[in-house]
């Protein structure tokens, strides 16, 4: 936890933000995994976090903007919790920590809120997604249950995201220990990259650096030799020398601040002529985008910047054709990389999605495109001092994507289709670093996990 008085001052900015009414933030409640008393590991929800901090289920937070004041509701534990939880802090202590007066029960959240409903206030609520705190939201203000994201408060939603996507200096320290983690594990991973291991070797150690470090993965762990699926979360194949092995993993560290970062290696710890033409390309583009990031320069053309280096290699190598301008504005280039370039990280590895991409990505100035691939752009907005983002390009041969573009017709004067097919059991290439945006430009978070071939080689001897 930061000190009290971040969480204060936080509170006191977002209540000046809003015009009126109360606005809710709920806490996420314990989750089942096969029974009620059979829990999942819990995780807090990343805005109550921010604005209330404290880690435990069973609580909710109400702004009262009109009367200026803030309210945490929660239920103190009885001696059946303690037998199976031992002693417990109280909610008025838990409260005092984070400079919270007024407490209360969970059954008074009911009560409250029904209050300011009776008396015409506006009640402002966040999108959710548990199933336990969509139907508290039904039950308190009758909302129907599928059409409680459209019925959210997009004030309330603007406001949050105009100060959780500027990190502070107590955040930007916690997401430096996160990376810090993901050095280990990506490390780690490249050392273990061998002929006759098994992916889920290599994933199950990944998760046990995080485990060990005090917190956990920040997203289920991508360790496969079919990088090709940019989401491919099955550990079960038997890596061989030769294979590509892309390594998609990040860390949580007990605040819940992530990490994010991908490498792609090869194993057994030598490219290939073929995967080393690839490899170069996308960290030809991953320096471009480092390059490229600075206050007052939009995501979404970073985006484009860093593709139209992908199409240059590409042509390079015969595999697409024609100008590389063009090729791009049409949207060719998607076919090696049907996704964007990044996204916002912090409390959430995919920070704040939860409340919609385009809240979070996007605004009034910057609009998404509507086109296969960049349409995929979590992040195309102008960038910020304080912004914290990925940086994430790749080249994967899909053959299913192969074959429907082919078979469609789709941009045959910028794809040579015949030299593609000869790439069809190539993979993919993923490269991508955490950024933080700065005054003058941007610096990395954490120190460079190795990613020239000479270094990801030298690492794997």
């Amino acid at each position: 936890m930061f000190p009290k008085e971040v969480y204060i001052n936080r509170r006191e900015k977002l209540r000046a933000s809003m015009k009126d009414g109360i606005a809710i933030v709920l806490g996420n409640p314990d989750a089942p995994m096969n029974y009620a008393g059979n829990i999942y590991h819990y995780r807090q929800d990343s805005t109550f976090l921010y604005f209330f901090g404290i880690d435990h289920p069973g609580f909710a937070g109400v702004f009262d903007i009109d009367n200026n004041k803030d309210y945490v509701f929660g239920n103190d534990v009885d001696i059946d919790d303690i037998i199976w939880m031992g002693p417990q802090p109280s909610v008025v202590d838990q409260a005092a920590e984070f400079g919270l007066e007024n407490t209360a029960p969970f059954a008074e959240l009911k009560t409250f809120v029904a209050k300011a409903v009776e008396e015409g206030r506006k009640i402002h609520f966040l999108p959710v997604y548990r199933a336990e705190n969509k139907i508290l939201i039904h039950e308190m203000l009758g909302t129907p249950l599928d059409s409680i994201k459209e019925n959210a408060s997009v004030e309330f939603i603007k406001a949050v995201v105009a100060l959780r996507e500027i990190k502070d200096e107590y955040e930007i320290k916690e997401l430096e220990r996160a990376a810090a983690i993901g050095y280990e594990i990506h490390t780690t991973a490249m050392k273990m990259a061998k002929d006759g291991v098994y992916e889920r070797e290599i994933a199950g150690e990944c998760e046990a650096i995080a485990l060990r470090a005090g917190g956990l993965l920040s997203f289920p762990a991508i360790v496969s030799k079919r990088g090709e699926t940019l989401h491919n979360h099955e550990h079960g194949n038997l890596l061989k020398a030769g294979d590509l092995l892309l390594v998609d993993s990040g860390a949580e560290t007990d605040t819940h601040y992530a990490s994010d970062n991908t490498r792609t290696i090869p194993v057994g710890g030598k490219f290939s002529q073929k995967q080393r033409e690839i490899y170069e390309i996308v960290l030809e583009g991953i320096n471009k985008g480092n390059e490229l990031i600075r206050p007052g320069v939009t995501y979404q053309s970073i985006h484009l910047e860093v593709c139209k280096v992908l199409a240059t290699g590409l042509k390079k190598l015969g595999l697409m054709k024609g100008d590389v301008d063009g090729a791009v504005k049409a949207g060719a280039h998607a076919l090696f990389m049907p996704h964007g370039l990044g996204h916002m990280m912090g409390l959430d590895v995919h920070d704040m999605e939860d409340f919609g991409e385009n809240y979070v990505g996007y605004d009034d100035e910057v609009q998404r495109i509507d086109q296969f691939g960049t349409a995929y752009l979590r992040l195309g907005k102008e960038l910020k001092p304080g912004f914290v983002l990925t940086n994430e390009p790749g080249i994967y041969f899909i053959p299913a994507l192969i074959d429907k573009f082919q078979n469609e017709g789709l941009h045959t004067e910028f794809i040579n289709f015949d030299k593609v097919n000869e790439y069809r059991d190539f993979g993919g290439i993923r490269l991508e670093d955490d950024v933080l945006v700065t005054e003058t430009g941007n610096r990395l978070i954490g120190k460079r996990i190795p990613i020239s071939v000479e270094e990801v080689e030298a690492i794997m001897k």
